[in-house]
């Protein structure tokens, strides 16, 4: 078979059903007393859409209360579950084509989940659309699994899970090749303290714990021209306008805060000297580094990686204080050493610890057999064979699975753009990807 030859020939109508699933702003909206569209009706409409696609090319779909659904190809008792999201982060940061256009330039597309991950999503699809159109009949049941708030608390997915069958194996696309076999642990906590400097009218900044964040906005009663343009002259991104002081960073994934320039650290970093605010005191002694070098947290596991820690969001008014924390862990982390000394070193600034999320490290034997053919089919249409299975720092429906992976669809010369403004995607590539889970798929059923 050769996936790829087959999936030229529908490059068009691929582009298309893209394009138009692009144009969706699926943005999470909390609305929980609507039935119809509890995430909002972008998200709705985006998980109609796919399904809606799905029923056009033939297959059996199942819509699970407006939060989830599969599209479904053959027949057996086995299932294997390609696990994919609707749902996208907001489209901050300056772009320059509309987040929410679809827009071509130079062979690529241009939108928010381009990469993550309505483009895997329809490759995913057209997947099932090759085994089908070319007579190739399933021994197992595949299942192209959709969520829609995987962003944020993935009430989708759980909810699926909740009254459908778990598949024997899976894969989620959202990721990268060759084959992600650990994805480390994800904690969300929030720092809580008051607001002692009444001369602070509001600190704000960041939308989701899962994002670098990019803006800051300040008010202060006081003055603060000279102490700011000093400031400025050794790090210029930053502005002032009608009183508002504004800092500047650059987005990225949470799994790798490095990759951004993150706008809390520098706006607590210039407060340091000025406010007596105990939140933003703490942050400039012990969170500039992504590693917790300086509360001496930081540790490495050998296949799993760095601790990180993503410092997300901040909300500060005339009484209160919050800040909003991300972290990915490996396997075999002190998570009690980890708590005793966060609990100690807050209570010195007369802050507290809200626990919000923790979801454990997600762990697959990387010789097994399924694993194998996945990589086969990798190899098959890269002639790669020397790029190593990995682990990461990001967090895939793959852990929603009691036995799955993360299987593309970023390529490893291909540089990481989820979350981040002017996410894009080579569309030859992403066809190449589609032949590559048509194999894998192949592989997995025949």
């Amino acid at each position: 078979m050769d996936f790829l030859k087959d999936i030229k020939k529908y490059e068009k109508e691929f582009i298309c059903d893209l394009q138009k699933f692009i144009q969706i702003p699926s943005v999470l909206e909390e609305h929980p007393d609507d039935k119809e569209a509890p995430f909002g009706q972008g998200i709705r409409d985006s998980l109609d859409y796919i399904l809606d696609l799905g029923r056009k090319y033939g297959f059996s779909v199942k819509d699970v209360d407006h939060v989830a659904g599969h599209i479904e190809y053959g027949e057996g008792e086995e299932i294997i579950g390609v696990l994919c999201h609707v749902d996208v982060v907001p489209a901050d940061g300056t772009w320059t084509y509309p987040p929410f256009s679809g827009h071509i330039e130079d062979g690529k597309m241009y939108g928010r989940g381009t990469s993550d991950d309505k483009g895997p999503a329809i490759a995913s699809l057209y997947a099932l659309r090759l085994l089908k159109d070319l007579g190739i009949k399933p021994n197992k049941r595949i299942r192209l699994i959709l969520g829609t708030d995987e962003e944020t608390s993935w009430r989708g997915i759980n909810r699926y899970f909740e009254t459908c069958e778990m598949p024997d194996f899976g894969f989620s696309p959202d990721a990268d090749f060759p084959i992600i076999y650990g994805e480390k642990g994800i904690m969300t906590f929030d720092i809580l303290g008051d607001n002692k400097d009444k001369k602070l009218i509001s600190l704000k900044g960041g939308s989701r714990y899962n994002v670098v964040c990019d803006n800051v906005k300040m008010e202060y009663s006081d003055d603060l021209t000279d102490e700011f343009n000093k400031y400025v002259s050794y790090n210029n991104s930053c502005k002032r306008e009608k009183g508002v002081y504004e800092f500047l960073g650059k987005s990225a994934h949470a799994m790798e805060p490095r990759n951004g320039s993150n706008a809390i650290i520098k706006a607590c970093d210039f407060l340091s000297q000025i406010s007596n605010n105990e939140l933003i005191q703490f942050v400039n002694k012990y969170l500039k580094s992504s590693r917790l070098e300086d509360m001496k947290l930081n540790f490495t596991d050998k296949e799993m990686g760095d601790l990180t820690c993503n410092v997300a969001i901040i909300n500060i008014d005339n009484k209160s204080s919050k800040l909003g924390l991300n972290f990915r862990y490996p396997i075999n982390f002190d998570k009690d050493n980890f708590f005793k000394t966060w609990n100690k070193l807050l209570s010195e600034y007369n802050l507290k610890l809200d626990l919000k999320e923790d979801k454990k490290p997600h762990y697959i034997n990387k010789e097994d057999s399924d694993i194998a053919l996945l990589h086969q089919a990798y190899i098959k249409y890269t002639n790669d064979s020397k790029t190593p299975l990995k682990t990461i720092g990001g967090g895939t429906y793959a852990r929603a699975l009691k036995k799955g992976v993360a299987f593309g669809t970023l390529f490893p010369d291909e540089e990481e753009l989820a979350h981040q403004e002017n996410e894009c995607i080579s569309l030859d590539k992403m066809l190449v990807a589609c032949a590559i889970i048509s194999e894998a798929l192949y592989n997995l059923v025949k």
